[in-house]
């Protein structure tokens, strides 16, 4: 708003210069003064050498001098904008806005607009946004849908559907203590606890070539364990990845010491790394002892983040794999600790955690290319 008042006082000492007649000025002042009291800052557009303004004008200063020139133009009002109501949870610090999409189709915002929502600085703030939907199968009870930070569109979050299930019991009307959800990654039955929520993650995919990864496998089976991750992403440091789906791909990649890691530059390089043609969520990992194991994540789609409930579920896969740990450990996440089991009864992995309550709202997202500066 106070930009705005300021570009006012700027049009009407450019015509006071220009010495023309204040009259047309004035009309311009009107036009904004009507804008920013319709709509406050939303809504109102102003691009360095040109100002949309209503009625069929616009205003170009060029150097020294001023023009008027007729063009239809059309400002971005609030009745364009698409309102979303809300809730946003998070477990440990991997935070997701929540929308029940139940009786539509499709999600209710697009990979775009739910990328505008998730931004820390413009939006809502969240790594992604999670939609309840209807189930397709009459069987289960709900279906989920996310749009990662980046507009991409993950098969599942184990974090976000902990956060599902609390949503649809505290706020759906959903009385039950576990729910049959559809995933992209298939079937997921998360249950609810107390304090926590325990979710059957299902089983873990290890043939290198459905995770999907290109590495040269290292046993008949076709699985990729502590295989060396070819081209090397850092001269000074030979990774060595293994290949695990939990319904989205992982690189696990065990290190010395994870605070020495140069975290930041790594962890994109490897999400591209040509030997994940999907691209990849890496995971970098310390063993504490058996049945404690800290973990860093570079997450597909959403970058950095203080948990990843699948990332977990693979770290403990390869840590048994590799004879580093035990099948029933507490992972440590920068956000917070999950207990991750990989029973061999079943030969699914179960991860345990938090799903917390932040806050609730609505929000307007303008149409995608307005501006609201």
């Amino acid at each position: 708003l106070a930009s705005s008042v300021s570009l006012v006082r700027k049009m009407i000492a450019v015509e006071s210069r220009a010495r023309r007649p204040l009259a047309k000025t004035a009309v311009s002042v009107v036009v904004i003064a009507h804008a920013l009291l319709s709509h406050g800052s939303q809504g109102f557009s102003m691009i360095p050498t040109t100002t949309r303004l209503g009625g069929g004008r616009r205003h170009q200063e060029l150097g020294a001098t001023t023009t008027l020139v007729d063009t239809p133009i059309s400002l971005p009002t609030i009745d364009d904008a698409k309102t979303v109501t809300f809730s946003k949870y998070h477990g440990l610090g991997n935070d997701f806005i929540l929308v029940d999409n139940r009786g539509l189709s499709e999600p209710v915002v697009t990979p775009t607009e739910a990328a505008q929502l998730c931004d820390r600085n413009f939006g809502v703030g969240a790594d992604g946004v999670i939609f309840v939907m209807d189930a397709d199968d009459a069987a289960n009870d709900l279906k989920m849908r996310i749009y990662n930070s980046d507009s991409s569109e993950p098969e599942m979050c184990g974090n976000g559907i902990r956060c599902l299930a609390r949503f649809a019991s505290a706020e759906l009307g959903l009385d039950a203590e576990a729910f049959r959800v559809e995933t992209g990654a298939g079937l997921i039955v998360p249950e609810l606890l107390d304090t926590v929520v325990r979710v059957d993650m299902g089983e873990p995919e290890l043939v290198g070539a459905k995770v999907p990864c290109t590495l040269e496998p290292t046993d008949e089976a076709g699985r990729v364990v502590d295989a060396p991750l070819v081209p090397s992403v850092d001269k000074d440091l030979e990774l060595e990845a293994t290949a695990v789906s939990m319904g989205n791909p992982h690189a696990v990649m065990f290190v010395d010491n994870l605070d020495a890691l140069d975290f930041e530059r790594l962890g994109p390089l490897c999400e591209a790394h040509a030997a994940f043609p999907a691209r990849v969520n890496a995971e970098f990992v310390e063993v504490v002892d058996a049945r404690t194991l800290r973990m860093r994540v570079w997450e597909r789609g959403a970058g950095p983040t203080l948990a990843c409930g699948t990332g977990a579920c693979a770290v403990l896969v390869a840590a048994v794999l590799t004879g580093r740990a035990e099948r029933d450990c507490v992972v440590r996440l920068p956000g917070g600790d999950l207990r991750i089991e990989w029973r061999e009864e079943d030969n699914k992995c179960y991860m345990t955690g938090p799903a917390e309550f932040v806050f609730a709202g609505s929000a307007r997202v303008p149409p995608v290319g307005s501006s609201t500066a």
